[in-house]
């Protein structure tokens, strides 16, 4: 199953003609119901059936609830509810979802005025750029990324602070369904309402708690395998954050200034967080064009920093420091017996590149 999402857009699916699925000529402002082609009284289209390959197994098709994925010519994406009797409208034409009902997607369908679609089930990265929102979200590309540093798999359990619109916890639901658990806190009701309402609509209610309160509160969960912080003041929330976490739990934050990454790395330091990094991605697509590869006009920078990092124990008074390896040039071999070998405690042979691949402990 696919997941449902609720379209703000106005859409619409023609049943297929006897020569293939065309749309007619029609857009918004001629759409009334007394037109027959419209008429509720139109018999429905009867449902087809799977179809099966050689091998014996059924391909999947869409189901009414399902979400799909409008593409266009021109790369524009749409997301729509599959309902049957419903239809999908632009000024390139109408389709109604029953011609999608019961259909196999990763297909394409022409309107009569010439404009094609692909039919594709929505990627998670597509449901979170999509999403219904009223604040800011952290971008797919981030939220990929968090995923993976903090070790999440079906089964795990994670805390999250700063629940927002829903577009990271969406992400996090995904990645531990079905048999973990995402626990997500915010402050704002109006906010946590929000997000329970897409979740609900992508079918991922069922794998989240929503919690309204303030996290530095404290959480209710003991011994998670990871928390991530996306909060101005996450400082705020580090005792609790300790409380919450398994020791070598993963821990992490987003932050979107420089200065509030340094005060999170002093307190982090404080409250005996080790194994810490920064990190920023940035993202650059290119133009699919196999004669005039290059890069796109835009990019997806800078969209905040990344800090991770693990709760562990250390022994009584003792504090986690990173010490920075000093890193060597390989010791020259002479041209001649004459002529000295460099010496690798020489101070002017210290390289500052980390990449460079001798290293001398």
């Amino acid at each position: 199953m696919f997941v449902p999402v609720k379209s703000t857009c106005l859409l619409t699916f023609v049943a297929p003609a006897a020569d293939g699925c065309i749309i007619r000529p029609m857009t918004e402002q001629n759409l009334t119901h007394s037109d027959p082609e419209l008429s509720p009284m139109d018999p429905p289209t009867p449902e087809a059936p799977a179809l099966v390959e050689e091998t014996g197994v059924s391909e999947p098709v869409a189901q009414e609830g399902d979400t799909v994925m409008l593409v266009a010519e021109d790369q524009k994406r749409t997301l729509i509810k599959l309902q049957r009797g419903q239809q999908w409208h632009s000024n390139r034409g109408f389709i109604r979802h029953d011609e999608l009902i019961g259909q196999p997607l990763g297909r394409m369908v022409i309107t009569r005025l010439g404009h094609a679609y692909l039919v594709l089930e929505p990627s998670t990265h597509d449901l979170i750029r999509y999403l219904k929102r009223t604040t800011q979200i952290i971008f797919p590309k981030d939220a990929a990324h968090i995923v993976q540093r903090l070790n999440l798999y079906p089964g795990r359990r994670v805390v999250e602070a700063g629940t927002g619109s829903g577009g990271l916890t969406l992400a996090l639901a995904r990645a531990v369904m079905p048999h973990g658990r995402v626990f997500t806190y915010e402050e704002r009701a109006a906010m946590s309402d929000l997000a329970g309402k897409n979740l609900a609509r992508f079918r991922l209610l069922d794998y989240v708690d929503l919690k309204v309160r303030d996290a530095a509160e404290g959480f209710d969960e003991r011994n998670v395998d990871a928390l991530f912080l996306d909060m101005r003041e996450p400082w705020r929330c580090l005792a609790a954050a300790r409380d919450a976490l398994k020791g070598g739990g993963f821990f992490g934050a987003l932050l979107p200034t420089a200065n509030q990454v340094s005060e999170l790395l002093r307190a982090l330091e404080a409250h005996n967080f080790a194994d810490v990094e920064v990190e920023e991605l940035l993202l650059r697509a290119y133009k699919p064009n196999a004669d005039r590869l290059r890069p796109a006009d835009r990019m997806v920078a800078h969209t905040g920093y990344l800090i991770f990092g693990r709760k562990v124990v250390l022994p009584e008074g003792e504090q986690w420091r990173i010490v920075d390896a000093k890193r060597y040039k390989p010791r020259a071999v002479p041209a001649s017996p004459d002529e000295p070998a460099a010496s690798e405690h020489d101070d002017e042979d210290i390289l500052s590149d980390s990449d460079d691949p001798t290293l001398v402990e």
